[in-house]
């Protein structure tokens, strides 16, 4: 909780880039990019998203000058929440601790938040990187409490999709969004801001067929439905892994999995259509 004038407003306050890309210069793709957290975060109350500008020099700050400088000065913060299991300051000295103890001194709230677990132990973001990695969107949604989402704009493609008969939306997505495992997946689509979604069957990954080379791309063939999309953004939910990459040995067989993979997703997301 941080103040405006004697106006409390709810935020939370996170980092930018990733501390481990920084300090150890991993490549640290999120979950959920700025943006998309704005809209989850509002419907829960929170008015604001901080995003504190990590670099070396804050790094450096002490615990104590972390707290002082960042938290009381520059956010004005009265009410602080954290995680069990927070670290934070140089060399990760201060934990829940240290925030208390000082958050005490300054006459600040600082409440502790347990982590959550299950049988299987921490429920983490690397439990569901790892579950996304392998295709499980069910699991990623059991521990994210929602379904995964991306979204993309629609670029401009070869357009041998429409020549198979399958014409599909190219997706431009952010470089430092996390994606699921290649493969191909029945998902939800829709146009950004829209509330009807769109039945579709995606694409994750290179085309072994097409042209092995290619980098990995995200493709969507929208069920039933042909609308123009160029330009425009799209919301993605992958909703089942309905198999992995293949390499088929013409076109007419992939068009022909490619139906296949259609009516599999069909059966999934509008079982009651499917006779």
């Amino acid at each position: 909780m941080v103040t405006s004038g004697t106006t409390y407003i709810p935020t939370v306050v996170s980092f930018w880039p990733h501390p481990r890309e920084v300090l150890y210069g991993e490549t640290r793709l999120r979950l959920d990019l700025p943006s998309e957290k704005t809209s989850l975060l509002e419907p829960i109350g929170i008015k604001q998203l901080v995003l504190v500008p990590f670099d070396n020099s804050l790094a450096a700050l002490t615990p104590e000058r972390f707290v002082n400088q960042i938290l009381l000065e520059t956010l004005q913060a009265r009410q602080i929440a954290v995680g069990e299991n927070f670290r934070f300051g140089r060399n990760r000295e201060g934990n829940v601790f240290t925030l208390q103890k000082i958050g005490e001194a300054a006459g600040i709230e600082v409440s502790v938040v347990p982590i959550l677990k299950d049988k299987e132990g921490r429920m983490s973001s690397s439990r569901i990187r790892s579950a996304l990695k392998e295709g499980n969107l069910e699991i990623a949604k059991q521990f994210m409490g929602r379904a995964y989402r991306f979204e993309g704009k629609v670029v401009a493609g070869r357009g041998l999709g429409r020549e198979l008969g399958w014409p599909t939306a190219n997706l431009q997505v952010d470089g430092r969004k996390f994606l699921p495992g290649q493969g191909v997946y029945a998902a939800w689509v829709w146009k950004r801001n829209k509330e009807t979604p769109f039945s579709a069957v995606m694409n994750l990954g290179p085309q072994p067929t097409v042209d092995p080379n290619s980098p990995s791309a995200v493709e969507v063939h929208l069920l039933d439905t042909e609308i123009e999309l160029l330009g425009k953004e799209l919301v993605v939910e992958p909703v089942e892994r309905l198999r992995g990459q293949r390499r088929f040995a013409n076109l007419e067989e992939l068009s022909v999995q490619i139906g296949r993979d259609a009516n599999f997703a069909q059966s999934i997301l509008n079982p009651d259509e499917i006779n």
